[in-house]
């Protein structure tokens, strides 16, 4: 590990390419439910990070991070305004929402990825490599996820003639809830008896996120590689959409950036603004591009620019967090 680290590669980024190669080679092995299926162990694995972050978290940090209101602004100005707004605006310029344009569906799903609420699970391990604010991260990405449930049917409703209403939302309230909140409310109660233990344990509860971040990159590919997700398009159009999505995140990314030199927020509020504020969550994708478009067939297309942004996403932030972790 070290040597990998003095030669410029970080062994978590390699894991998260070396995934993806896996998943490419045999994506059945990630979609096997016999016994039980790799993307439910990840499933488990996530509600086992926000119980973590739970055990560790002190109560008093966590009041701190709620009444931080200028950053929580910030966060959902850029996951439900900034974003819709910068990529309608390059769609009506083109003209990608004609329904005669060239690629018609992947404007409308990298409009749809626009809409989409922040990550849970990874929004918050990166916060923590990083060492920003964890308290707010947590407040954020999960009334983001919440948020979400109301607001990408809304902004979708700009483009889309018909939308099905909130039918099955209820669903994926319950599963947030079930997923995030009350492990961190179980952690929290723990806190007082094994939260010293757990803060002593940091780098085995590093390790732990990780290791479920690339179960999760796994397991996303193993899904897109057996719906041929990819098929139907050239190598160059594919990488033209990667570009255009790597350079989505920059914008935003830098934007914050700025946006927070300007509030003069400090080093924690700022990491906190930026990986919340940037990120888009491919599981809510997956279950409201299901809610949203009836006709199956245009599902995969409508996911491929969520898909390849979020891979990215999970790369770049990957690396980023891993080097201003190491400066503290």
């Amino acid at each position: 590990m070290n040597f990998l680290k003095k030669i410029g590669l970080d062994p978590f980024i390699i894991c998260l390419f070396v995934s993806i190669l896996l998943a490419w080679l045999d994506p059945e092995i990630g979609m096997d439910r016999d016994p039980v299926s790799l993307g439910d162990i990840a499933t488990w694995g996530v509600g086992f990070i926000f119980f973590f972050y739970g055990l560790r978290l002190e109560r008093e940090n966590l009041k701190a991070g709620l009444v931080n209101m200028r950053l929580h602004a910030l966060v959902h100005m850029s996951t439900f305004a900034l974003f819709p707004i910068v990529v309608f605006c390059i769609a009506e310029i083109s003209g990608g929402f004609n329904p005669d344009a060239p690629h018609y569906y992947l404007w409308i799903g990298s409009y749809f990825l626009a809409t989409l609420p922040s990550t849970v699970s990874s929004s918050v391990v990166m916060v923590s490599i990083a060492r920003g604010n964890m308290p707010a991260a947590i407040f954020n990405a999960s009334i983001s996820s919440l948020l979400g449930v109301f607001m990408t049917p809304l902004l979708m409703a700009v483009v889309l003639d018909n939308v099905d209403g909130m039918h099955g939302l209820a669903d994926v309230i319950i599963k947030l809830i079930l997923q995030v909140l009350l492990p961190v409310i179980l952690g929290m109660a723990l806190n007082p008896k094994f939260g010293a233990w757990a803060n002593r344990h940091k780098k085995m509860f590093r390790m732990f996120d990780q290791s479920v971040i690339v179960l999760i990159v796994y397991t996303s590919f193993c899904d897109s590689f057996m719906k041929k997700m990819f098929s139907g398009f050239s190598i160059s159009e594919l990488a033209l959409l990667t570009a255009s999505m790597v350079a989505l995140f920059f914008f935003v990314f830098f934007t914050l950036w700025g946006i927070c030199k300007v509030l003069s927020f400090n080093r924690e509020d700022t990491i906190t603004a930026i990986f919340c504020g940037s990120k888009k969550s491919l599981a809510h994708g997956s279950v409201m591009s299901k809610v949203l478009f009836s006709n199956p067939a245009i599902i995969g297309i409508v996911l491929l620019p969520t898909m390849i942004y979020h891979a990215m996403q999970l790369v770049i932030v990957s690396a980023i967090a891993r080097k201003w972790g190491e400066e503290q």
